[in-house]
């Protein structure tokens, strides 16, 4: 086992100058400030919108190519095969734009009318997939349920107010007789006495 000491100027000097795999050096770049950041984004953005332009272009040029080049039979078949497929989508984005419709206004608090008087296929983009800028416009224009009002939570629970109501206190009770005691014992009117809340 070797040591290998670093002296300061080495450790400067390898601080300095990054290098990589290879061995040549490499230039570190100085860090850039927010806006020119922001700038190189948008420039980016803009590269891959018109890419995307071109891809699309080209890929039309190239059905279209495809086309000219097919027989009657075969573009029968496949005039049938874009039918067949045109068709399942709007089938199946009609039930995904319903679900997506129910999720939408069930997080939004919204009554959703009965499916049978919503044209669903409004909500369907050309792809076939739900559109979710159409199906958020509508749910917005929804009425949301009013909240039902809070009621006290004690009702029905048994002895409502304060326990001594209607009891007999022990004032009246020294000027009772014997008799209505009793008859006051039998009626309950003495509970409150007997337990020591008078």
């Amino acid at each position: 086992m070797t040591d290998t000491t670093i002296t300061p100027a080495s450790a400067q000097a390898s601080s300095a100058a990054v290098t990589d795999p290879a061995g040549t050096p490499v230039d570190v770049a100085p860090a850039l400030d927010p806006s020119a950041l922001q700038a190189e984004v948008e420039k980016w953005k803009g590269l891959s919108r018109k890419n995307e332009a071109s891809f699309k272009a080209a890929s039309k040029e190239l059905d279209q190519f495809r086309q000219v080049s097919m027989s009657d039979q075969e573009r029968a078949l496949e005039q049938a095969r874009t039918e067949t497929r045109t068709a399942v989508l709007s089938e199946v984005g009609e039930r995904l734009a319903a679900a997506e419709l129910r999720a939408q206004a069930a997080s939004a608090g919204a009554t959703l009318p009965d499916a049978d008087f919503l044209n669903l296929s409004r909500f369907v983009s050309e792809d076939g997939s739900p559109d979710p800028a159409a199906v958020k416009a509508f749910v917005s224009t929804l009425p949301t349920a009013k909240k039902a009002p809070v009621y006290a939570q004690g009702l029905g629970l048994g002895r409502q107010g304060s326990s001594t109501a209607g009891q007999i206190s022990r004032s009246d009770l020294a000027r009772m007789t014997t008799a209505q005691i009793n008859t006051a014992r039998d009626k309950g009117l003495l509970d409150a006495v007997m337990r020591g809340e008078i």
